[in-house]
């Protein structure tokens, strides 16, 4: 296990709460820039986006220039961004761990923290939309 993934581990179970950054409940991106800030040294933007609000929250995810800094990647590789969906728009990030042969820590709303392996996200009807890999600009 990577030194990120263990300590990571102790944040699974904690709740998930709308504009929540931690370190006792996240959202989504709240939990995700923790864990960059924390494990990989990346100081990313708040974004306070009404994470209730799909449409608020599909419209941050398309237009923050946050994107530019993340690029596109086949395989995922410990830190980077998993964008997904349960719909038809991604409207949720998560943080690939290599734990277990792999998978996302993800804040979800009436769940908490959760790591999902793959195969989880699929039984949880979470649709990959793409891996992003960290990249300083140029």
């Amino acid at each position: 296990m990577s030194v990120a993934a263990a300590e990571l581990t102790g944040l699974i179970g904690r709740p998930w709460v709308v504009g929540a950054a931690g370190p006792d409940a996240f959202d989504c991106w709240g939990l995700f820039v923790t864990v960059q800030r924390q494990c990989f040294g990346r100081e990313l933007p708040q974004n306070p986006v009404d994470a209730t609000n799909l449409r608020a929250v599909l419209d941050a995810f398309s237009g923050h220039p946050e994107r530019q800094r993340w690029q596109p990647v086949i395989a995922a590789e410990e830190g980077d961004a998993v964008l997904m969906r349960q719909s038809r728009y991604p409207v949720h990030i998560g943080v690939w761990l290599d734990i277990d042969g792999g998978g996302v820590l993800h804040a979800v709303r009436h769940a908490g923290v959760v790591f999902q392996t793959l195969a989880a996200l699929d039984a949880h009807g979470w649709r990959i939309e793409g891996y992003y890999r960290f990249r300083e600009p140029t």
